[in-house]
């Protein structure tokens, strides 16, 4: 990416190297705000009542049956093909 990871330390993105060496380049207040986002978005999810997976909407929906079984059948499809 063109632009700075962290300006006030002058580190750009492309200063920042592959795999674990970028544990020690990229400064802790990054780690940290990283952290704390994916937090924020997780938090919730811990003091549900709700089935795990149930958001309150449905991804795959269809009012023809066939239509839905072929959604159904190639998200299971390209789950297998993703793992």
């Amino acid at each position: 990416f063109p632009g700075y990871l962290s300006p006030s330390e002058g580190l750009s993105f492309s200063d920042v190297p592959n795999g674990l060496a970028a544990l020690d380049k990229v400064p802790l207040n990054g780690w940290l705000q990283i952290v704390l986002f994916c937090g924020f978005f997780e938090f919730p999810t811990y003091n549900s009542s709700a089935a795990p997976g149930d958001l309150g909407w449905k991804a795959l929906t269809s009012s023809n049956p066939d239509e839905l079984k072929r959604k159904l059948n190639a998200e299971l499809a390209n789950g297998r093909l993703a793992m």
